[in-house]
């Protein structure tokens, strides 16, 4: 996994998972606490995530709210839009363009 950016924007890489999970939370952290506004966080170059990764950005959308910025999810690949929708998390995060149920790929 990899993230670079800054505190208004960070792109996140290669596989969010229970391996990189803390390293992940630490960067998330560090730029909800040093910026202000929105947060983007630009998924376009993530492979996948498991459980322990969707834990980490739903611990970032609530620090966000709770440091009064918002966390904001950009590109999100369609089989995570899926499990977004499967969840119902698609209501409760921010994500940019949003995600139509109807018009994802059933698998």
């Amino acid at each position: 996994m990899h993230i670079r950016g800054d505190h208004a924007e960070l792109v996140v890489g290669g596989r969010l998972d229970v391996r990189s999970a803390a390293d992940a939370r630490t960067v998330l952290h560090s730029a909800l606490d040093g910026g202000a506004g929105d947060l983007v966080l630009d998924l376009t170059e993530l492979d996948s995530w498991d459980a322990t990764g969707l834990g980490v950005i739903m611990g970032a959308h609530r620090r966000a709210g709770r440091a009064g910025r918002r966390l904001v999810l950009r590109g999100v690949p369609p089989q995570m839009q899926r499990l977004l929708v499967a969840t119902r998390l698609h209501r409760i995060l921010a994500i940019e363009g949003g995600i139509a149920a109807e018009s994802l790929p059933r698998v």
